[in-house]
């Protein structure tokens, strides 16, 4: 597992997060550590490295 940090694009507080580098490619939805809004995540992985994240407000 990779721990990666990002900013929560509702309260812009730093969070971190597992992310599995056997995964090439995904997008799901989880709620912030902190303020507990729905976060949509989408990354992209290759060969073990992650290449894209992104974490935005559920529209």
């Amino acid at each position: 597992m990779i721990e990666h940090f990002f900013t929560c694009p509702y309260c812009w507080e730093t969070i971190s997060m597992l992310l599995d580098p056997d995964m090439s490619e995904e997008t799901y939805v989880e709620d912030c550590q902190v303020c507990c809004n729905p976060i949509e995540i989408s990354f992209i992985m290759i060969e073990g490295n992650l290449r894209s994240f992104q974490a935005l407000k559920l529209q």
